[in-house]
């Protein structure tokens, strides 16, 4: 196979998007997926692993109502149209991890990377250039799908090296919610009541972590989970201070019982990890005036979180989940290495 190598590639990927033109890669419609033509500003990735976003692949697998060879099917069918794994509905893609093949001139003086070296990327899915030849293994339980594949990483792309001390299911599955953590940390005062909705889940348990750290012995932490397996996994791990088990689309139900565990003060901070849609009001509902909303799901509206908060006249600050923070991906990892009861529940769901 010949590669043409071109220089002038844009630094943010612009130069990828087919549709519509003037778009930025995650938001566009289409990127060109080509990896016969790679401009000098690009690393070239042969992907071993897709860890899909939790809500695109509960909304793939409802679509497909549970059957493997439609998952598959439907995944294909995205990264055909699209030139990327963005899922239409929820907008949202995932991780990947695979081995370099190639680091364009512009990169290759400033870039720690070498050829051969196996790394996480830490941009989503939704804006990467895909290519899937193959899914080898869709392992559902684990939104994990091992393929045959290449993937570009743009020259504003961010990635991590792949850790030697813990195994690569463990390691991709932190990776993949590494943000979470880090903008917890931020947002915990000492003292504080924090409520977790999806606390179960891989993000909520890392959440409760930083949250049991920075709240100190006066703080608390409660944890609402949805399924028998995700109070299980709280239990599991011994960071919440109460467990509950609330379906958190049902908004005044959980009202009515963070307020009565709380005795009227509700949650300085509610973290929303779910990966289904409709519960904005409920994380509205039981947090306090002036207290603050960490929504890192990819199922929230923001249409109906702002206009839900105005149509209950709750005066709060509510923050989109980013997926970057400077240090996430250590701090993630370091949560596996520092808590053998974590480590311990996530190599049983993943390795």
């Amino acid at each position: 196979m010949g590669i043409n190598y071109l220089k002038g590639g844009d630094q943010f990927g612009c130069h990828r998007v087919i549709t519509p033109k003037g778009a930025l890669p995650q938001p566009a419609e289409k990127l060109d997926n080509n990896v016969d033509i790679l401009w000098d500003n690009e690393i070239l990735v042969d992907v071993e692993t897709l860890n899909i976003d939790s809500a695109s692949l509960t909304q793939i697998k409802e679509e497909a109502e549970g059957d493997e060879a439609k998952i598959k099917e439907i995944i294909l069918n995205i990264i055909n149209e699209r030139g990327k794994l963005h899922n239409p509905i929820t907008g949202s893609g995932g991780i990947l991890t695979g081995s370099i093949v190639y680091i364009g001139e512009k990169l290759s003086k400033k870039c720690v990377l070498k050829k051969g070296d196996r790394i996480v990327s830490l941009v989503s899915l939704s804006l990467t250039p895909l290519k899937i030849h193959k899914i080898k293994e869709l392992k559902c339980d684990i939104a994990q799908v091992e393929v045959d594949g290449q993937a570009i990483l743009f020259e504003s792309a961010i990635y991590t090296m792949l850790p030697k001390d813990l195994p690569l299911p463990l390691a991709l599955a932190a990776l993949d919610v590494c943000g979470a953590p880090a903008q917890t940390a931020r947002l915990v005062n000492p003292g504080g009541i924090v409520v977790i909705i999806g606390a179960g889940g891989k993000s909520g348990i890392l959440c409760a972590y930083v949250a049991r750290e920075k709240l100190g012995t006066n703080g608390k932490v409660i944890g609402i989970g949805h399924s028998d397996k995700s109070i299980k996994n709280l239990e599991a791990v011994g960071l919440c201070d109460s467990i509950l088990k609330l379906d958190a689309q049902n908004a005044l139900l959980c009202y009515k019982k963070i307020s009565e565990i709380t005795d009227g003060r509700l949650a300085d901070l509610v973290i929303n990890c779910v990966n289904v849609p409709d519960t904005e009001l409920a994380s509205i509902l039981m947090c306090r005036d002036r207290g603050k909303i960490y929504f890192f799901s990819m199922a929230t509206s923001f249409t109906k979180a702002a206009l839900g908060a105005e149509g209950v006249g709750k005066d709060i600050d509510m923050i989109i989940g980013n997926g970057y923070a400077k240090g996430h991906a250590e701090i993630a990892l370091d949560i596996l290495r520092k808590s053998e009861k974590i480590r311990k529940l996530f190599e049983s769901i993943y390795c």
